[in-house]
């Protein structure tokens, strides 16, 4: 929902942004905003497709795969691969969005620039908690024999 919410405010940025050009008047705010939504829209929808499992997968393999433990390994080793690049991005989210918090945007200098990079560690905090609840259910399936 969040995602949507910002690829909205894209789209509209850049129909203000293509109407104001036709007119001949300068609207150079909406570069920055829609600059900006459309990262907070790819990120957030980003952790949303982690949870859906649609985001990363070597599905040519998994699929010629016809034993269900092995499967299992298979997307448990996928996911920690993914949990790897998820806390990194949640621990160096953090650490950029503190470098850059009093940072001020081009051409709105009374915005800050710190909340524009806080989806980085939502991000990766929230592709991390459903990343290890999925680690979670894969070894459940393999303990308890295909049922999680």
């Amino acid at each position: 929902m969040v995602a949507a919410v910002f690829l909205f405010i894209f789209l509209m940025t850049v129909v203000i942004q293509m109407a104001t050009r036709f007119m001949g008047i300068a609207a150079t705010w909406t570069e920055d905003v829609s600059m900006y939504s459309f990262i907070w829209a790819v990120f957030m929808g980003g952790a949303a497709m982690v949870d859906d499992k649609r985001h990363f997968a070597f599905t040519s393999f998994y699929d010629k795969l016809k034993n269900e433990k092995a499967k299992s390994v298979l997307q448990i080793v996928i996911d920690i691969v993914m949990l790897i690049f998820a806390v990194l991005m949640l621990v160096y989210g953090i650490q950029i969005t503190k470098q850059f918090w009093n940072y001020t945007w081009t051409n709105i200098p009374s915005f800050k620039r710190g909340p524009t990079w806080m989806c980085l560690p939502i991000c990766g905090g929230t592709a991390s908690i459903y990343l290890v609840y999925q680690i979670y259910e894969e070894i459940m399936k393999l303990v308890h024999g295909g049922k999680a």
